[in-house]
Formats: structure tokens, sequence, C-alpha cells
């Protein structure tokens, strides 16, 4: 297998990259930006993917026969607009394809979408049921739109990443468990709320399983990637016993609700405070993503919560140390 991977120096693809290179195959990271991790540096070759000649190039000089390709601008910012902030996630996308279509080698892609191509409340009746409740979910409708577009030649999969969590996720560990670690964490009281989270090492997984299996099951077709949807104070809960030894903590949802207003007045003011009303909505919202799928598909992937709990605080540990 030659492998090539669009966009692997993130959180996702820093994961990618650190599984795919320890098995039997040529990798190449295309990427505006350095690897996360130093280590990967002999993967990675410098590419713009809104560079479609550059791509083309270096495409062609590679001959893959695998693609993945998950290079996007991925964070939600409400402030702008698809045609201004998310260009990469719609014309990226566009060039990225014709780089395939061009490159013969090429047996099989995937495509990187997210579940925020359909929003909370309800699940898609079919693939093509989309109502993204973001700017970043209304870019990658397009990116499925045009893959399906696209009438690429190999065996292609578009992927939903779910919540995403675990070794290199930056953020995670700049907010969320730098607060729970110092016990600033608050857990609305009441009925739980339960949403599709995903271990990033088992979405790694299951990737590769749609990169082995047999066409008829993976072509065309549109996979959720992640775990089994969940009762997320069993995740915030889990990280709080091992990084403080005690369960996190809760509180009644009004009194989340009124610290979320002040959090919103310090925002007006440009004063950071690490709860709004935006973010109490998503702490008390369901958000469900059709999973069976994928599992009915490819089994159960093979690190359980706790692993991937355990594995993290590792990688947090290691970069404190």
């Amino acid at each position: 297998m030659k492998l090539l991977v669009t966009g692997a120096s993130g959180f996702i693809g820093t994961n990618f990259v650190d599984h795919f290179g320890k098995l039997d195959c040529e990798l190449l990271n295309l990427d505006i930006q350095k690897p996360l991790n130093s280590g990967h540096e002999k993967f990675w070759k410098r590419a713009d993917i809104m560079n479609p000649v550059e791509l083309a190039a270096a495409f062609a000089e590679f001959a893959p026969t695998h693609v993945v390709h998950m290079a996007a601008r991925a964070e939600c910012d409400e402030t702008t607009t698809v045609e201004e902030g998310y260009s990469a996630n719609t014309v990226g996308t566009e060039n990225v394809l014709n780089a395939i279509k061009k490159t013969l080698s090429i047996e099989r892609a995937i495509i990187v979408s997210t579940q925020y191509v359909c929003g909370p409340g309800r699940l898609p009746e079919n693939d093509e049921d989309y109502f993204p409740h973001t700017v970043y979910g209304q870019s990658k409708v397009i990116t499925e739109q045009l893959t399906r577009k696209a009438d690429l030649s190999c065996i292609w999969t578009l992927v939903r990443p779910t919540n995403i969590w675990g070794p290199w996720h930056l953020r995670y560990r700049r907010e969320a468990w730098r607060v729970i670690k110092k016990g600033l964490y608050l857990h609305p009281t009441g009925a739980p709320v339960v949403r599709s989270y995903g271990y990033v090492g088992n979405i790694v997984w299951q990737m590769e399983q749609i990169l082995k299996a047999p066409a008829e099951k993976v072509n065309r077709q549109i996979f959720y990637v992640g775990d089994r949807p969940i009762d997320i104070y069993e995740w915030v809960d889990a990280f709080s016993m091992i990084l403080r030894g005690r369960h996190a903590r809760k509180i009644p949802r009004f009194i989340l609700r009124m610290i979320g207003l002040v959090g919103d007045a310090a925002g007006l003011v440009r004063i950071k405070f690490p709860l709004t009303s935006s973010r109490v909505r998503s702490m008390t919202q369901d958000y469900l993503t059709p999973m069976d799928k994928t599992f009915e598909t490819f089994g159960a992937p093979p690190c359980s919560l706790m692993q991937g709990v355990e594995k993290t605080v590792c990688w947090l540990e290691e970069q404190e140390g």
C-alpha cells in the first residue's frame, strides 16, 4: 500500500500517522503545517490543497494506491461564512478530488466529513438528509456533495467522525482536561446527556478496516466513525477519577445556566470565561449519531472507554513531564 494522507499534521492525522507509520506501507502526509509530532516529519511534505498545480504534482510524484483526505478547517466559527472561512473544505476538497481523478494508480479513497452535517435533535433519514447547525457543518455538506459528483473511478468512502478525543487533542488538553484536573468542571444534574464520542485510536482502526474491506461493503458508502453514544458524564468522570481521584461534580441545571450568562457578559467586555450559554446548551443537549452500520460492518473497535482515557492521560503526563 502506498498511502497518501492530506492534512495529517493535526490531531486525528497525528494518530493516523503514528498507526500507519508502523505498518508495512509507504506513507506520505501532505500538509501546509509541520506535524505536531516531530518524529513524523520523515513522512511529511509541505503542500497546500488550495494550490491545485502543487497538489497534482505531489500526487503524481508519489503515485499512491490509497488516499485519505482529512485536510480541512475543523474548528467551528459562526462569525464567518462557508465562502469566506471554509474554502479549504470546499475548494480544497475539489482540488483533492481532481488530483485523485488524474492519478490512475489510486485504488481507494476515504474522504473525511463530520457528524456536523446533521445537527442534534434527530437522526438523519438517509445519507443525503442534511441539516447542519454550524457553518463548519455546512462546508462539510459541500464536501460530501462534491465527492458524490466527482465520478471517481476508484473505490471511495465518506466518513463522518463524531466528537473525537484522545492524545494530541491540544484544545481538549488546554480546556477540558485542565478544567477537569483542577476540579472546576461542573456537570448538569437531571437526565443523562447522551452524545456520540469517539476515542481517536478507534476511529483510526475503523478507517483501516475501510481501506481493507471488500469493495462491495465500502464503495460509495457513508460511515460514522467513533464509539457508541454514551452519557457524557461517564467520559468526564473517567477522566476526573484518574486525573484527580474524585468524581466529577454535578450542579443543578438552572445554576449552570446562570453561570453561562455570567460568561456571556464577560465575553461582551472581552474577558475570557470558561462557561457561556452556548457551552451550557452543548453540555445539556443530546447529540446522537447512527453508529449501528459501522459496528455491524466492522465489529467493535479495540479500545474501551477506560483504555482510551488511560492512554490519553499517559500522553498528558508525557506532555507535562
